[in-house]
Protein backbone atom coordinates (compact mmCIF):
# COMPACT_ATOMS: atom_id res chain seq x y z
CA UNK A 1 0.00 0.00 0.00
CA UNK A 2 3.03 2.25 -0.52
CA UNK A 3 3.43 3.33 3.08
CA UNK A 4 -0.30 3.70 3.79
CA UNK A 5 -1.63 2.47 7.10
CA UNK A 6 -2.88 -1.09 6.71
CA UNK A 7 -6.55 -1.10 7.60
CA UNK A 8 -8.44 -4.04 9.08
CA UNK A 9 -11.50 -5.40 7.31
CA UNK A 10 -13.70 -3.68 9.89
CA UNK A 11 -11.96 -0.35 9.27
CA UNK A 12 -12.18 -0.81 5.49
CA UNK A 13 -15.89 -1.59 5.72
CA UNK A 14 -16.50 1.53 7.83
CA UNK A 15 -14.54 3.67 5.37
CA UNK A 16 -16.47 2.22 2.42
CA UNK A 17 -19.82 2.94 4.08
CA UNK A 18 -18.76 6.54 4.74
CA UNK A 19 -17.48 7.02 1.19
CA UNK A 20 -20.73 5.57 -0.19
CA UNK A 21 -22.73 8.11 1.79
CA UNK A 22 -20.52 11.07 0.93
CA UNK A 23 -20.17 10.31 -2.78
CA UNK A 24 -23.74 9.08 -3.32
CA UNK A 25 -22.45 5.76 -4.58
CA UNK A 26 -24.31 2.52 -5.18
CA UNK A 27 -22.41 -0.72 -4.57
CA UNK A 28 -23.66 -3.73 -6.52
CA UNK A 29 -22.27 -7.16 -5.71
CA UNK A 30 -22.58 -10.62 -7.21
CA UNK A 31 -23.21 -13.70 -5.09
CA UNK A 32 -19.81 -15.11 -6.07
CA UNK A 33 -17.79 -12.33 -4.41
CA UNK A 34 -16.25 -12.64 -0.96
CA UNK A 35 -18.68 -12.50 2.01
CA UNK A 36 -17.12 -9.32 3.39
CA UNK A 37 -17.57 -7.64 0.00
CA UNK A 38 -21.21 -8.72 -0.16
CA UNK A 39 -21.76 -7.22 3.28
CA UNK A 40 -20.84 -3.67 2.19
CA UNK A 41 -22.94 -3.78 -0.99
CA UNK A 42 -26.31 -2.07 -1.25
CA UNK A 43 -27.64 -4.91 -3.37
CA UNK A 44 -26.34 -8.45 -3.87
CA UNK A 45 -27.80 -10.59 -6.60
CA UNK A 46 -27.43 -12.60 -9.78
CA UNK A 47 -27.07 -11.09 -13.25
CA UNK A 48 -30.79 -10.38 -13.73
CA UNK A 49 -31.22 -8.69 -10.37
CA UNK A 50 -28.04 -6.66 -10.79
CA UNK A 51 -29.14 -5.54 -14.25
CA UNK A 52 -32.47 -4.34 -12.87
CA UNK A 53 -30.80 -2.45 -10.03
CA UNK A 54 -28.36 -0.77 -12.41
CA UNK A 55 -31.21 0.28 -14.71
CA UNK A 56 -33.10 2.17 -12.01
CA UNK A 57 -30.34 3.84 -10.00
CA UNK A 58 -29.92 7.60 -9.60
CA UNK A 59 -26.59 7.28 -7.78
CA UNK A 60 -23.64 9.45 -8.80
CA UNK A 61 -21.31 6.45 -8.81
CA UNK A 62 -21.93 2.76 -9.39
CA UNK A 63 -19.24 0.42 -8.05
CA UNK A 64 -19.66 -3.03 -9.56
CA UNK A 65 -18.30 -5.78 -7.32
CA UNK A 66 -18.34 -8.51 -9.91
CA UNK A 67 -16.70 -8.95 -13.30
CA UNK A 68 -16.12 -6.65 -16.25
CA UNK A 69 -19.14 -7.50 -18.41
CA UNK A 70 -21.40 -6.66 -15.45
CA UNK A 71 -19.83 -3.23 -15.09
CA UNK A 72 -20.32 -2.76 -18.84
CA UNK A 73 -24.05 -3.43 -18.43
CA UNK A 74 -24.23 -0.73 -15.75
CA UNK A 75 -22.42 1.68 -18.08
CA UNK A 76 -24.79 0.83 -20.94
CA UNK A 77 -27.89 1.36 -18.79
CA UNK A 78 -26.56 4.34 -16.81
CA UNK A 79 -24.67 6.45 -19.37
CA UNK A 80 -24.68 9.55 -17.15
CA UNK A 81 -23.27 7.71 -14.11
CA UNK A 82 -19.65 6.96 -13.39
CA UNK A 83 -19.27 3.17 -13.24
CA UNK A 84 -16.23 1.79 -11.42
CA UNK A 85 -14.85 -1.73 -11.15
CA UNK A 86 -12.54 -2.48 -8.21
CA UNK A 87 -10.18 -4.77 -10.15
CA UNK A 88 -9.03 -4.72 -13.76
CA UNK A 89 -8.33 -8.46 -13.46
CA UNK A 90 -12.02 -9.34 -12.98
CA UNK A 91 -12.63 -10.94 -16.36
CA UNK A 92 -14.82 -13.89 -17.37
CA UNK A 93 -13.84 -17.08 -19.19
CA UNK A 94 -17.33 -17.40 -20.67
CA UNK A 95 -17.46 -13.83 -21.98
CA UNK A 96 -14.05 -14.26 -23.59
CA UNK A 97 -15.22 -17.33 -25.56
CA UNK A 98 -16.88 -15.24 -28.29
CA UNK A 99 -16.34 -11.90 -30.06
CA UNK A 100 -18.56 -9.47 -31.89
CA UNK A 101 -16.87 -10.51 -35.12
CA UNK A 102 -17.95 -14.11 -34.51
CA UNK A 103 -21.58 -13.03 -34.22
CA UNK A 104 -21.33 -10.73 -37.25
CA UNK A 105 -20.20 -13.67 -39.39
CA UNK A 106 -23.16 -15.79 -38.26
CA UNK A 107 -25.64 -12.99 -38.91
CA UNK A 108 -24.24 -12.45 -42.40
CA UNK A 109 -24.81 -16.15 -43.13
CA UNK A 110 -28.23 -16.19 -41.43
CA UNK A 111 -29.88 -12.83 -42.18
CA UNK A 112 -33.28 -14.05 -40.94
CA UNK A 113 -31.81 -15.68 -37.83
CA UNK A 114 -32.23 -14.46 -34.26
CA UNK A 115 -29.33 -14.13 -31.83
CA UNK A 116 -30.09 -14.64 -28.14
CA UNK A 117 -27.07 -13.60 -26.11
CA UNK A 118 -26.45 -14.54 -22.49
CA UNK A 119 -25.55 -11.44 -20.48
CA UNK A 120 -22.19 -13.08 -19.75
CA UNK A 121 -20.82 -11.43 -22.91
CA UNK A 122 -19.02 -8.23 -23.81
CA UNK A 123 -20.83 -5.09 -24.92
CA UNK A 124 -19.51 -5.72 -28.43
CA UNK A 125 -21.25 -9.10 -28.57
CA UNK A 126 -24.46 -7.71 -27.08
CA UNK A 127 -24.51 -5.08 -29.84
CA UNK A 128 -25.09 -7.87 -32.39
CA UNK A 129 -27.73 -9.71 -30.33
CA UNK A 130 -31.48 -9.46 -30.86
CA UNK A 131 -32.20 -10.15 -27.21
CA UNK A 132 -30.22 -10.89 -24.07
CA UNK A 133 -31.05 -13.38 -21.34
CA UNK A 134 -29.81 -14.55 -17.96
CA UNK A 135 -29.98 -18.00 -16.42
CA UNK A 136 -33.07 -16.81 -14.53
CA UNK A 137 -35.06 -15.87 -17.64
CA UNK A 138 -33.44 -17.77 -20.53
CA UNK A 139 -36.40 -20.15 -20.92
CA UNK A 140 -38.87 -17.26 -21.04
CA UNK A 141 -36.75 -15.33 -23.56
CA UNK A 142 -36.29 -18.31 -25.88
CA UNK A 143 -40.03 -19.06 -25.69
CA UNK A 144 -40.67 -15.50 -26.89
CA UNK A 145 -38.73 -16.29 -30.09
CA UNK A 146 -40.25 -19.75 -30.63
CA UNK A 147 -41.48 -18.90 -34.15
CA UNK A 148 -38.12 -17.67 -35.42
CA UNK A 149 -36.69 -19.47 -38.46
CA UNK A 150 -33.34 -19.99 -36.75
CA UNK A 151 -31.92 -19.15 -33.33
CA UNK A 152 -28.29 -18.84 -32.28
CA UNK A 153 -27.94 -19.12 -28.50
CA UNK A 154 -24.63 -17.85 -27.22
CA UNK A 155 -22.15 -18.33 -25.71
CA UNK A 156 -22.93 -20.96 -23.06
CA UNK A 157 -23.13 -24.50 -24.45
CA UNK A 158 -24.53 -26.03 -21.26
CA UNK A 159 -27.17 -23.40 -20.55
CA UNK A 160 -28.21 -23.50 -24.21
CA UNK A 161 -28.74 -27.27 -24.18
CA UNK A 162 -30.62 -27.09 -20.89
CA UNK A 163 -32.96 -24.43 -22.33
CA UNK A 164 -33.36 -26.46 -25.52
CA UNK A 165 -34.49 -29.47 -23.48
CA UNK A 166 -36.88 -27.41 -21.36
CA UNK A 167 -38.53 -25.63 -24.28
CA UNK A 168 -38.27 -28.18 -27.07
CA UNK A 169 -37.04 -25.40 -29.34
CA UNK A 170 -34.11 -26.38 -31.55
CA UNK A 171 -31.25 -23.90 -31.56
CA UNK A 172 -27.73 -23.51 -32.81
CA UNK A 173 -25.62 -23.24 -29.67
CA UNK A 174 -22.19 -21.65 -29.31
CA UNK A 175 -19.56 -23.87 -27.68
CA UNK A 176 -18.52 -21.58 -24.83
CA UNK A 177 -18.46 -22.49 -21.15
CA UNK A 178 -17.80 -21.11 -17.70
CA UNK A 179 -14.51 -22.66 -16.63
CA UNK A 180 -15.94 -23.36 -13.17
CA UNK A 181 -19.32 -24.85 -14.14
CA UNK A 182 -17.97 -26.98 -16.98
CA UNK A 183 -16.19 -29.12 -14.35
CA UNK A 184 -19.53 -30.12 -12.82
CA UNK A 185 -20.11 -33.06 -15.14
CA UNK A 186 -22.78 -35.75 -14.87
CA UNK A 187 -20.35 -38.29 -13.27
CA UNK A 188 -19.17 -35.68 -10.74
CA UNK A 189 -22.73 -34.81 -9.72
CA UNK A 190 -23.90 -38.42 -9.63
CA UNK A 191 -20.93 -39.44 -7.45
CA UNK A 192 -21.84 -36.74 -4.93
CA UNK A 193 -25.48 -37.82 -5.02
CA UNK A 194 -24.44 -41.38 -4.22
CA UNK A 195 -22.29 -40.13 -1.34
CA UNK A 196 -25.21 -38.15 0.11
CA UNK A 197 -28.35 -40.15 -0.81
CA UNK A 198 -30.74 -37.99 1.26
CA UNK A 199 -29.60 -34.62 -0.06
CA UNK A 200 -31.54 -32.46 -2.47
CA UNK A 201 -29.34 -31.32 -5.35
CA UNK A 202 -29.25 -27.68 -6.49
CA UNK A 203 -27.70 -27.31 -9.95
CA UNK A 204 -26.90 -24.16 -11.89
CA UNK A 205 -27.83 -24.61 -15.59
CA UNK A 206 -24.32 -23.54 -16.68
CA UNK A 207 -23.13 -26.85 -15.23
CA UNK A 208 -21.99 -29.48 -17.72
CA UNK A 209 -24.26 -32.12 -16.19
CA UNK A 210 -27.42 -29.99 -16.00
CA UNK A 211 -28.89 -31.17 -19.30
CA UNK A 212 -27.83 -34.82 -19.06
CA UNK A 213 -30.62 -37.37 -18.52
CA UNK A 214 -29.65 -38.61 -15.07
CA UNK A 215 -29.55 -35.07 -13.67
CA UNK A 216 -32.22 -33.38 -15.79
CA UNK A 217 -34.83 -36.06 -15.00
CA UNK A 218 -33.97 -36.75 -11.36
CA UNK A 219 -36.70 -35.90 -8.80
CA UNK A 220 -33.92 -35.04 -6.34
CA UNK A 221 -32.57 -32.26 -8.54
CA UNK A 222 -33.58 -28.60 -8.72
CA UNK A 223 -32.02 -26.74 -11.66
CA UNK A 224 -32.14 -22.96 -11.55
CA UNK A 225 -30.34 -19.63 -11.48
CA UNK A 226 -28.24 -18.57 -8.51
CA UNK A 227 -31.11 -16.60 -7.00
CA UNK A 228 -33.45 -19.52 -7.66
CA UNK A 229 -31.09 -21.93 -5.91
CA UNK A 230 -30.86 -19.63 -2.89
CA UNK A 231 -34.65 -19.32 -2.67
CA UNK A 232 -35.00 -23.09 -3.01
CA UNK A 233 -32.66 -23.62 -0.05
CA UNK A 234 -35.04 -21.63 2.12
CA UNK A 235 -38.33 -23.03 0.77
CA UNK A 236 -37.50 -26.74 0.43
CA UNK A 237 -38.34 -29.07 3.32
CA UNK A 238 -35.01 -30.82 2.73
CA UNK A 239 -32.38 -30.40 5.43
CA UNK A 240 -29.32 -31.29 3.35
CA UNK A 241 -28.30 -29.90 -0.04
CA UNK A 242 -25.59 -30.57 -2.58
CA UNK A 243 -24.78 -27.19 -4.12
CA UNK A 244 -23.59 -27.31 -7.73
CA UNK A 245 -22.32 -23.80 -8.39
CA UNK A 246 -19.60 -21.37 -7.27
CA UNK A 247 -18.80 -21.45 -3.55
CA UNK A 248 -19.66 -17.78 -2.89
CA UNK A 249 -23.35 -18.67 -3.15
CA UNK A 250 -23.18 -20.62 0.10
CA UNK A 251 -22.80 -17.39 2.08
CA UNK A 252 -26.24 -16.13 1.05
CA UNK A 253 -27.75 -19.62 1.41
CA UNK A 254 -26.57 -19.77 5.02
CA UNK A 255 -28.22 -16.41 5.66
CA UNK A 256 -31.63 -17.49 4.35
CA UNK A 257 -31.46 -21.07 5.69
CA UNK A 258 -29.09 -21.21 8.68
CA UNK A 259 -30.46 -24.58 9.81
CA UNK A 260 -29.69 -26.37 6.52
CA UNK A 261 -26.57 -28.43 5.74
CA UNK A 262 -24.84 -27.30 2.54
CA UNK A 263 -22.39 -29.55 0.69
CA UNK A 264 -20.34 -27.92 -2.05
CA UNK A 265 -19.99 -30.07 -5.17
CA UNK A 266 -16.18 -29.77 -5.23
CA UNK A 267 -13.49 -27.94 -3.30
CA UNK A 268 -12.41 -26.27 -6.55
CA UNK A 269 -15.76 -24.55 -7.23
CA UNK A 270 -14.13 -21.13 -7.14
CA UNK A 271 -14.16 -18.34 -9.73
CA UNK A 272 -10.84 -16.58 -9.37
CA UNK A 273 -12.14 -13.65 -11.42
CA UNK A 274 -14.92 -12.91 -8.93
CA UNK A 275 -12.39 -13.21 -6.12
CA UNK A 276 -10.30 -10.37 -7.56
CA UNK A 277 -12.60 -7.95 -5.74
CA UNK A 278 -11.52 -7.39 -2.13
CA UNK A 279 -12.58 -4.89 0.51
CA UNK A 280 -9.33 -3.04 -0.11
CA UNK A 281 -9.94 -2.78 -3.85
CA UNK A 282 -13.51 -1.58 -3.26
CA UNK A 283 -12.24 1.07 -0.83
CA UNK A 284 -9.55 2.22 -3.26
CA UNK A 285 -12.01 2.34 -6.17
CA UNK A 286 -14.34 4.59 -4.19
CA UNK A 287 -11.62 6.72 -2.64
CA UNK A 288 -9.71 7.35 -5.87
CA UNK A 289 -12.65 6.97 -8.28
CA UNK A 290 -10.45 4.63 -10.28
CA UNK A 291 -10.96 2.01 -12.97
CA UNK A 292 -13.93 3.56 -14.70
CA UNK A 293 -15.77 1.33 -17.17
CA UNK A 294 -17.25 3.41 -19.98
CA UNK A 295 -18.87 1.83 -23.03
CA UNK A 296 -18.60 4.16 -26.09
CA UNK A 297 -21.94 5.80 -26.89
CA UNK A 298 -22.45 4.25 -30.34
CA UNK A 299 -21.76 0.77 -28.99
CA UNK A 300 -23.85 1.39 -25.87
CA UNK A 301 -26.88 2.42 -27.95
CA UNK A 302 -26.74 -0.84 -29.91
CA UNK A 303 -26.07 -3.01 -26.85
CA UNK A 304 -28.85 -1.37 -24.84
CA UNK A 305 -31.61 -2.59 -27.18
CA UNK A 306 -31.25 -6.35 -26.53
CA UNK A 307 -30.91 -5.71 -22.78
CA UNK A 308 -34.10 -3.65 -22.77
CA UNK A 309 -35.90 -6.34 -24.80
CA UNK A 310 -34.87 -8.88 -22.19
CA UNK A 311 -36.15 -6.70 -19.34
CA UNK A 312 -39.47 -6.18 -21.12
CA UNK A 313 -39.90 -9.95 -21.55
CA UNK A 314 -38.90 -10.86 -18.01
Amino acid sequence: MNGEKRLTNEELAAQIIELKRRKRALLLGHYYTYPEVQDVCDYVGDSLGLTREAAKTDAEFVVFCGVHFMAEIASILCPTRKVLIPSLEAGCSLASSITGADVAVWKALNPEGVVIGYVNTTAEVKAYADCCCTSANAIKVVEAYRNSKKILFLPDWNLGHYVERKTGIGMEIWQGACHVHREFTEPTIRAKMAQYPNAEVLVHPESAGAWCDAIFNSPRVYIGSTSGMIARTASSPAKQFIVVTEQGTLYRMRKVAPDKELILITDTAVCEYMKQTSLLSVYQALRDERYEVKVPEELAVRARKPIERMLSIS
